[in-house]
């Protein structure tokens, strides 16, 4: 009798180089967030023409992580991570030398996008199919990178761009893209079952494996994606104009950036809490629990007025919008399960890809228009509470009678 998938040690693997090359290809993405303020002081580029570039890659990434995700359960993640490693490492380099706003904008905007794309979807997909129980908790480890990449990445920007200047330091890290993830991306194989061609019984609480275009039908994706899309509209203006935000309201430069810093650790701890709550309390009332919280600390942000309240803040955003994120991909694979998961959560991470495309550039336009930040957070604000809402309308499991009944 085969061995069970869950007591294959090389899921940890996977594990790992999931979470490397979510933390780095995420933050690579983010670390414009750092660049903001040197690139328009630099080349008098506005705000919000550096922004949009933030918006595009958004676009880009979301496309693209369907279109991988749909390769991925085709063909397997190897190939789909490897391709997205050369691109970001291209991407930046590229984007560094950009001597116009139009060329960076489409350098940065559309190559990052497209090469981030090839991290988040395929590699959550593929972690699901290593672990059989504990799942909301392996998709929280993979995603952590996420929550990493604040306390890395960021860091390491801001010291370049302080040593150095703007360019030469997002040329440096995309020459670190290529050493970190090409190597780690060789370590990808496909779940055990994908490998041999069969994909093993869905546990007895989940739907069978569904066709993507059968899951593409239901009220359960409807739902998913319209949660997912205002949950990372209403954080992503927060999260990218955290940086400029801090510093009108005389926080040093630097300071600043560790603000950035404290809601990725705190975010990190937010995955693997709301991960294990998940998998003891139900997805669903974790997941209900988080976004209302994250929109309650939004609104708060109104009333900061020092790095301290910054850094409490921060602590609960973060812990807030980390812990829902993995969580999305816990109910796609209870939803409509394994085989196509690639796909669908493609699908509905383009959904929230165009939600975080909203952020960026509505932030630069309020900031550019009003000289201040209010407006954004009084909008994310009530972006969050309709996530909630929404959320608050998730569709039951099938039965398990529904289930069987269920078309391949």
């Amino acid at each position: 009798m085969s061995q069970p998938r869950t007591d294959n040690p090389y899921r940890w693997v996977i594990i790992g180089v999931g979470a490397l090359m979510t933390c780095v290809g995420i933050g690579a993405m983010f670390s414009l967030a750092i660049f903001l303020q040197p690139m328009a002081a630099d080349t008098g580029w506005s705000r919000a023409g550096i922004s949009s570039a933030m918006t595009l890659n958004f676009l880009v990434m979301g496309a693209a992580g369907f279109a991988w995700g749909a390769i991925s359960d085709r063909i397997g993640p190897r190939i789909v991570v490897l391709s997205g490693a050369a691109l970001l490492g291209l991407a930046l380099v590229l984007a560094s030398q950009a001597t116009t706003l139009a060329a960076f904008q489409l350098t940065y905007g559309t190559l990052v996008g497209l090469a981030a794309g090839a991290f988040f979807a395929p590699m959550v997909a593929a972690a699901t199919g290593w672990f059989h129980t504990h799942r909301a908790l392996a998709v929280s480890l993979v995603s952590a990178g996420i929550g990493v990449a604040p306390m890395t990445v960021s860091p390491f920007a801001a010291w370049l761009v302080a040593a150095y200047d703007w360019r030469t330091a997002m040329m440096v890290i995309g020459i670190a893209a290529w050493v970190l993830l090409l190597p780690a991306g060789l370590l990808v194989r496909r779940p055990p079952v994908a490998a041999g061609g069969a994909v093993a019984p869905a546990p007895s609480g989940e739907i069978g494996n569904m066709s993507a275009g059968s899951a593409f039908r239901t009220p359960q994706f409807a739902v998913l994606a319209a949660t997912f899309f205002l949950c990372c509209a209403a954080h992503s203006g927060p999260i990218f104009h955290m940086v400029s935000y801090a510093i009108t309201c005389g926080v040093a430069p630097l300071a600043a950036v560790t603000i950035y810093s404290v809601e990725g650790l705190a975010g990190l701890g937010g995955r693997l809490l709301l991960g294990i709550l998940a998998d003891r309390l139900g997805v669903k009332r974790v997941l209900v629990a988080g976004l209302l919280v994250q929109a309650v600390v939004i609104g708060a942000y109104l009333f900061v007025a020092n790095l301290g309240e910054f850094y409490l803040l921060a602590a609960i955003f973060g812990t807030a919008y980390g812990g829902v994120m993995p969580l999305y991909a816990v109910l796609a694979r209870e939803y409509f399960g394994q085989a196509a998961m690639g796909t669908v959560f493609g699908a509905v991470t383009m959904a929230s890809s165009i939600g975080m495309a909203l952020g960026p550039l509505a932030g630069g336009w309020v900031f550019d228009t009003f000289s201040v930040y209010n407006w954004l957070f009084i909008g994310s604000f009530g972006i969050g509470l309709a996530a909630v809402v929404i959320a608050l309308a998730f569709p039951p499991l099938p039965s398990r009678q529904s289930r069987q009944l269920q078309p391949a």
